[in-house]
C-alpha cells in the first residue's frame, strides 16, 4: 500500500469515526450562553461581530465572575481550535474550565466563534447554503474574524486585552504577529498546544490532511461546507472505521495524541458540540515541503503567480514575531499536533526574544487536548497562565 493511498484511508477513518460521534447541539447565537455558561451560575452577554468580508460573528461575554465584582477587570479574548467553538473552553466543571476561572479571577473574559460554526454562520448577503459562502481559507481567520474581534473588543472595553489560543488558534496569533497586526491592541499572548511550523507532527489525521489532496478533490465535486456529518461525506466515508490500524473508539488520541488527564464525562460534553463546520478550503495544503506554514495553495502556478508574484505561496515568517510582545508557550511531550521538534523550531525563532518576555512551559505527559480539558489544567497550565498574565 502506497504512502499517499495509507494517508487517504487514514483520513477518511478519522473522519467517519467523527461522523459516528452524535451530532453537536443545535446552539443558536445565545445558546452557549444559555446552556454552558448561566447554567453554571455565571452572567452571560451575547455579542455579534461582522468582519470587513460580511460574515456575522457570535460572541459570548462573561463578563463578572461569581463574586460578581465588576471594577478594574481586563478583557481576555479565547480563541479555539479547528472543527472547535467557543464551548471549547467550558467543558468542566467552573473550577477546571478557563473560561470559568479567568472570570472568577477578575478578568472580563470574551470567547470567540470563527465563521462556519454554529454560532457565526450569519452574513450580510449570503446565506450558509450558498457555496460562495464558503469560499475562504484559514488566511481569512486571522486577517478577517480575529482582527474584527480583536477591535471589538477593545473598542468595547477601551482597553488592550490579554488573548488566549489553542491550535489553531495559536497560529493565527503567531501570523498576526509575525505581519505587526493586533500589537497595538494586544497585552500579552497564551499560545496552548502552539501551532507555527508542521514539518514534524505524527499524527495521522493531520499527516493526512498534509500529505494527501482529499480537501482539494472534494471541492473539485462540489463540497464546500466541511461538515462531517453531512450526507455527502457520510456516503464519502462509509465502511472506513474498519480499516487495520484505524481505533475509532480513541478518536482524541488519533487526532492529537494520548492524552493524559481528561475524564470521559468531559469528552461526551466536547462531542456535543465537535466537529463544526468549516470550510472545504481551510483544510486545503497550507504548509511547504519543509513544514513552514504558508498562505493558500491555488495548486495551478499560474494562479499562484496572480495571487504571489511567484508560482509557490508566500511563507510567513516567525522571526518577524517582535521581540518584544509578551508571550506564554506551553507545550506537551505527548503532543502529535504540535510536535517538540516544530516548537523548538518555533523557539529558535524567539531566541532573540526579551527573557522578561517569553515563559515557555513544557508538561512531558501533555498531548493537544490536554490543554484544554485536562482535570488538572487549572493547576499545571492556567495557574501560571494567570500569573504570567498578572506580570504583564
Amino acid at each position: 500500500m502506497s504512502m499517499a493511498y495509507t494517508s487517504t484511508t487514514l483520513l477518511l477513518a478519522v473522519l467517519l469515526c467523527v461522523s459516528a460521534v452524535k451530532p453537536y447541539s443545535d446552539i443558536s447565537h445565545d445558546g452557549i450562553c444559555k446552556y454552558m455558561v448561566e447554567t453554571q451560575g455565571y452572567v452571560c452577554q451575547g455579542h455579534q461581530v461582522t468582519t470587513k468580508d460580511g460574515y456575522i460573528l457570535g460572541m459570548q461575554r462573561i463578563p463578572v465572575g461569581r463574586s460578581n465584582k465588576t471594577a478594574d477587570r481586563p478583557p481576555v479574548l479565547l480563541q479555539h481550535g479547528l472543527l472547535a467553538d467557543a464551548t471549547t473552553w467550558l467543558l468542566n466543571s467552573p473550577d477546571e474550565s478557563l473560561a470559568f476561572i479567568l472570570a472568577d479571577n477578575g478578568f472580563d473574559v470574551w470567547l470567540a466563534n470563527t465563521r462556519g460554526t454554529i454560532a457565526s454562520r450569519g452574513h450580510t448577503s449570503l446565506s450558509a447554503n450558498d457555496p460562495a459562502y464558503w469560499d475562504w481559507t484559514w488566511v481569512q481567520l486571522f486577517t478577517y474574524d480575529l482582527t474584527a474581534m480583536h477591535e471589538y473588543v477593545h473598542n468595547q472595553t477601551g482597553q488592550k486585552l490579554y488573548y488566549v489560543g489553542h491550535s489553531l488558534g495559536t497560529l493565527e496569533a503567531f501570523v498576526s504577529f509575525s505581519e505587526e497586526k493586533l500589537l497595538n491592541m494586544t497585552k500579552s499572548a497564551a499560545l496552548l498546544g502552539p501551532i507555527a511550523y508542521i514539518g514534524q507532527l505524527s499524527s495521522p489525521f493531520a499527516r493526512a490532511i498534509v500529505t494527501t489532496s482529499l480537501a482539494e478533490r472534494m471541492y473539485q465535486l462540489g463540497l464546500y461546507e466541511f461538515i462531517v456529518g453531512g450526507q455527502e461525506v457520510g456516503k464519502l466515508l462509509e465502511g472506513i472505521c474498519h480499516l487495520p490500524l484505524i481505533d475509532c473508539d480513541s478518536l482524541l488520541t488519533v487526532i492529537g495524541g494520548p492524552n493524559c488527564c481528561i475524564n470521559p464525562s468531559t469528552i461526551a460534553v466536547l462531542f456535543d458540540h465537535f466537529p463544526q463546520s468549516s470550510s472545504i478550503k481551510e483544510h486545503c495544503p497550507f504548509v511547504s515541503e519543509k513544514g513552514n506554514i504558508a498562505m493558500y495553495d491555488y495548486i495551478s502556478e499560474n494562479e499562484n503567480t496572480v495571487h504571489y508574484r511567484q508560482t509557490t505561496p508566500l511563507l510567513y515568517n516567525m522571526t518577524r514575531i517582535p521581540n518584544d510582545i509578551p508571550l506564554f508557550i506551553s507545550y506537551g511531550g505527548k503532543d502529535t499536533l504540535s510536535d517538540v521538534n516544530d516548537v523548538q523550531l518555533l523557539l529558535d525563532n524567539l531566541k532573540d526574544h526579551q527573557k522578561d518576555k517569553l515563559v515557555v512551559q513544557y508538561t512531558e505527559d501533555y498531548a493537544h487536548f490536554d490543554f484544554i480539558m485536562a482535570e488538572n489544567a487549572n493547576r499545571v497550565v492556567y495557574d501560571p497562565l494567570i500569573a504570567f498574565f498578572g506580570t504583564t
